[in-house]
């Protein structure tokens, strides 16, 4: 029988071992002083976030909204460097930027090989491997670069014993670990590293006890993001945040879209980093001027301000769309691609900005009359009717049959300046679209400028092994319709469209275009 004094020694030892329960607080001072590695020389915005799926949406739709299409990519094997994770860091890529490309289809990723022998020998005999087969154009290379476990720690044990009778004890224990990620773009023509198309990412994690019982803090744009931890998620759960925000910027810098606007930053002119971005970006294009001005003439000709070439030099179509474009962002009217103007392109919401009843139309050199000093023109009888839209679809010598396997040259030609795409029905009766592609984004080609396929592009044509017949489809419209199609007419350049024939792309072509369309069919037989 237990005395009474042995039931109060063990009613104060419980009550001893409850209050020294509340002094053995360790995570808390392991937050703290984890805040102040992070924070830096001042506080940072703070955010609460269950991952970064909303921003994957969100790159989704400003894919579509820039017009980014026909993005190829390799990604190699994504190595943990530390050896201390376990985890599919390829594959949550590949997760992530499919979600990025639900409704755009702008990316499509290829996940090849453990290393760049394997990739260089795969690019070598890609446009061997099958009749269609393209070269990606860009290769995602980078590893797990770092994982500091115990970073900052904080312990705290408390012991009571009473011999012989009791002895009790109990330990708590936070620390924090900081794991980061380092992804890289090359371009697969000569392996080399795209300047600044790189993601350079890390996350704090805290945990408490045997298991993960804390938080994630990812920082990007001076805004702290932070993410609970389940016990059952951990570190493999902070490896997915960092993937998905390296998808999110990979793919921003490379296609130049204001892809900070899908992590939160609402004035990128007043955030240092998002502006130091801009400012590169400008400069890096504005070098040649070229790029500069081949992005305006994408862009605005998208919008329905422009409709010519794409080609880099300036005329007067694109500078009056400069001005009209300038204006409709509370600008002056200049025709001026300055810094001001880029930050504010990058800034604004698009879709409140209303498209004119015409864009400016370019009108080629040799229609204009003469120059300064020249005599007066006649005064201009009354324009004939326009003659209807014709398009050209054909191969040298008029060759229609080839051998199994031989290669094929076409050449297109539009009866006036007009923008042309081309479709194949392959032996399968799958429809693929081939031009324009990833090599050839424009789809504007001058009736004085015949277009050869596939020319100096990095794909080829040729007649399937089985010599089953195909066709090739080839639809000009006057103005440039890509944007106006469903997207699943538009797809990915050489790759199947679900579901799609020739019948409804032409049904497309006609609502898009208003009616004003030539289409030209190639029927590719066997010898």
């Amino acid at each position: 029988m237990n005395s009474p004094l042995f039931v109060r020694v063990l009613a104060l030892a419980a009550v001893a071992t409850l209050a020294g329960c509340q002094t053995l607080e360790v995570k808390k001072p392991t937050v703290e002083q984890t805040a102040e590695v992070r924070k830096g020389p001042e506080d940072r915005p703070q955010r609460s976030i269950t991952g970064f799926s909303h921003a994957l949406r969100c790159m989704d739709t400003l894919l579509l909204d820039y017009g980014v299409r026909d993005v190829t990519m390799l990604t190699e094997e994504i190595t943990d460097e530390t050896k201390k994770l376990n985890a599919g860091t390829r594959d949550m890529l590949i997760s992530s930027v499919s979600d990025m490309s639900r409704r755009s289809r702008a990316v499509r990723l290829v996940a090849f090989g453990k290393d760049t022998l394997n990739v260089v020998s795969f690019l070598a005999t890609a446009q061997t491997t099958a009749a269609y087969q393209a070269v990606p154009q860009y290769d995602i290379k980078g590893s797990v670069s770092q994982f500091d476990e115990n970073l900052i720690k904080n312990q705290k044990d408390l012991g009571f014993g009473i011999s012989p009778f009791l002895n009790l004890g109990v330990a708590r224990d936070a620390a924090s670990s900081m794991l980061a990620l380092d992804l890289s773009v090359l371009t697969t023509s000569d392996m080399g590293v795209l300047p600044g198309v790189t993601s350079r990412n890390s996350v704090v994690i805290l945990k408490q006890g045997s298991g993960f019982d804390g938080d994630a803090a990812y920082h990007k744009f001076g805004i702290n993001y932070s993410m609970n931890l389940a016990r059952s998620e951990g570190q493999s759960q902070a490896l997915r945040g960092l993937v998905e925000l390296a998808a999110v910027e990979l793919i921003g810098k490379l296609t130049k879209t204001p892809y900070w606007s899908c992590l939160g930053v609402t004035d990128p002119k007043a955030n240092d980093e998002t502006k130091l971005e801009m400012f590169d970006w400008y400069h890096s294009m504005a070098a040649t001027r070229i790029e500069l001005i081949a992005y305006f003439q994408n862009q605005l000709r998208r919008r329905g301000f422009y409709d010519g070439p794409i080609d880099g030099q300036f005329n007067p179509a694109i500078d009056e769309a400069i001005s009209n474009y300038r204006a409709a962002l509370g600008l002056s009217r200049e025709a001026l691609l300055n810094e001001e103007f880029f930050y504010a392109f990058l800034a604004a919401d698009h879709t409140k900005i209303e498209r004119p009843a015409q864009p400016a139309r370019y009108v080629a050199p040799a229609a204009v009359a003469g120059g300064p000093g020249s005599p007066a023109a006649p005064t201009p009888a009354p324009a004939p009717k326009a003659a209807p839209l014709k398009l050209s679809v054909s191969a040298p010598k008029q060759q229609t049959r080839f051998a199994r396997g031989e290669t094929i040259s076409l050449a297109l030609q539009p009866s006036q300046d007009a923008h042309v795409y081309c479709y194949l029905q392959d032996e399968d009766a799958k429809v693929i679209r081939f031009f324009p592609n990833r090599f050839a984004r424009d789809s504007r080609i001058a009736a004085a400028q015949p277009l050869t396929l596939p020319g100096a592009m990095r794909f080829q044509l040729s007649m399937n092994t089985k010599g089953v017949p195909e066709t090739i489809s080839c639809f000009a419209t006057q103005q440039d319709v890509m944007a106006s199609l469903p997207q699943q007419l538009v797809g990915t350049d050489f790759e199947p469209l679900p579901g799609a024939s020739l019948q409804m792309i032409r049904a497309a072509f006609e609502k898009a275009s208003g009616g004003t369309l030539a289409q030209e069919n190639f029927h590719v037989q066997a010898k």
